[in-house]
């Protein structure tokens, strides 16, 4: 699986899946859960939509 999520789109993720955890808690909603989504996929680095369409925002090495 190739990485296609960027540094920036990282920590983007990771702050929006703490959002919506903490929206669940609060709201204690099951809804919270998605936060797994933006939040596994910042740390694997791989964006299953990202591939589907062609998008990939880690910086290109040049050599």
């Amino acid at each position: 699986m190739d990485k296609n999520v960027g540094k920036t789109d990282r920590v983007i993720r990771i702050i929006i899946a703490l959002i919506i955890a903490a929206a669940g808690i609060y709201y204690q909603s099951w809804w919270g859960l998605v936060a797994i989504i933006p939040f596994a996929t910042a740390l694997v680095g791989s964006c299953g939509l990202y591939t589907l369409l062609g998008i990939s925002t880690c910086p290109t090495k040049k050599g």
